[in-house]
């Protein structure tokens, strides 16, 4: 009854309480905010990721993929001069830049000033120094003449062929529409003339296309001179670019990547250039779906040794080039199932890779990025599939 009163109902007597100070009627002490800064600290970043955390057999598969490359990095790099920042620390970065959608380089330094487990990953101790901007667009742009993207994912891949995770005979292709770093307003005339006409004022000036005709073969983007108008599908046409994968169909990885212009062949024709990529065997199919259902195509196709497993576009003025010799068999339904693994590639690369729209200019620059795109969905399907425990 006393305890009803004085509003105590809840608490343990305090013969019961395990220590005196939550005793009945006793209130814990208010602790000071007090910020303590300690001159030295014995803490590394390493013990600040759990045991389980996800990124724990990726890294271990990255470190493995960069000694091997160690002989590739010696070619890029003098053996005079001022010591130049690790390669294999900024290839960790720019894997980082994928796994976690950070969007520009500037944050990804500043990710990496305060955050430990950026700081794990890449390898940095607690006193390393973050480096600027300048200094890892200057490496990027050598990564690139090297073609180091392109090496690494040809590790990895290589990496889950000795899991026996790839299938040697099927496979998918597709392409994907990547948006480039450019507006509508910068696609202009390439003879100078013929603006958009505009109500407004100042630098962001209303514009009005409207019975205007925009060609890729009149007009080039001011920004980007690589992007072209393009539209897939039933979205409104955009300046961007084309990136295509090549998939086997056992557990869904990228074995090909190729980036090109926008255009309406450059979807086929960046097919057969990955497919006469892959090695010679006999029973190889490629799935693929109706957009690729032409007759030069698929006769190409069959002249590399493979034989199409295309969605047939009945609507195709003259027909499917894709026959009831072809659709009868077993392998014809099980290429259509598999065939949306490719998408959930590109979903992925979409939403968490940074490819939706790239925030750099240029076909090279934009094929690098969907290569590293490329190489971190992999390793995430390779952690996933057990290949590092």
């Amino acid at each position: 009854m006393i305890s009803a009163r004085l509003g105590l109902t809840g608490f343990l007597p305090y013969h019961r309480c395990k220590s005196p100070h939550i005793a009945v009627g006793l209130r814990p002490m208010r602790s000071k905010d007090q910020e303590r800064s300690s001159m030295w600290t014995t803490l590394q970043p390493e013990q600040t990721v759990p045991e389980s955390h996800p990124l724990r057999p990726i890294r271990s598969m990255v470190n493995e993929i960069l000694e091997e490359l160690s002989p590739q990095f010696a070619r890029l790099y003098s053996k005079r001069g001022r010591p130049s920042i690790p390669p294999e620390k900024l290839l960790r970065a720019l894997l980082l830049q994928i796994l976690f959608s950070v969007r520009s380089e500037p944050m990804l330094l500043e990710q990496l000033r305060y955050n430990l487990l950026f700081r794990w990953f890449v390898g940095l101790s607690m006193d390393d120094v973050v480096w600027d901007v300048s200094t890892f667009s200057k490496n990027r742009k050598r990564f690139l003449e090297g073609e180091i993207s392109r090496q690494f994912f040809e590790a990895a891949v290589d990496r889950a062929r000795a899991a026996n995770l790839l299938s040697d005979e099927h496979f998918t292709v597709d392409g994907t529409l990547i948006e480039a770093w450019a507006s509508h307003k910068s696609f202009r005339p390439k003879d100078g003339g013929g603006g958009e006409s505009g109500t407004s004022e100042g630098r962001n000036t209303d514009a009005d296309f409207k019975g205007q005709k925009r060609r890729n073969d009149t007009h080039a983007s001011t920004t980007d001179p690589d992007a072209r108008l393009y539209k897939k599908g039933r979205t409104g046409a955009v300046l961007g670019y084309l990136g295509h994968a090549l998939m086997e169909n056992r557990n869904g990885l990228i074995v090909d990547v190729h980036t090109t212009h926008a255009s309406g062949f450059a979807e086929r024709e960046a097919a057969l250039t990955m497919l006469a990529r892959l090695p010679g065997g006999s029973g190889r199919t490629v799935g693929a779906d109706k957009g690729y259902d032409v007759t030069t195509w698929v006769e190409a196709v069959r002249d590399l040794g493979i034989t199409p497993h295309v969605a047939q576009n009945t609507k195709h003025y003259g027909g499917s080039a894709i026959d009831g010799r072809t659709t009868r068999h077993e392998g014809y339904q099980i290429s259509q199932r598999r065939r949306k693994l490719i998408e959930e590639s590109f979903g992925w690369a979409k939403t968490v890779g940074n490819l939706r729209k790239v925030h750099f200019r240029g076909l090279d620059l934009v094929s690098d990025v969907q290569c590293w795109a490329a190489t971190a969905y992999n390793l995430v399907r390779m952690r996933n599939l057990g290949v590092v425990t």
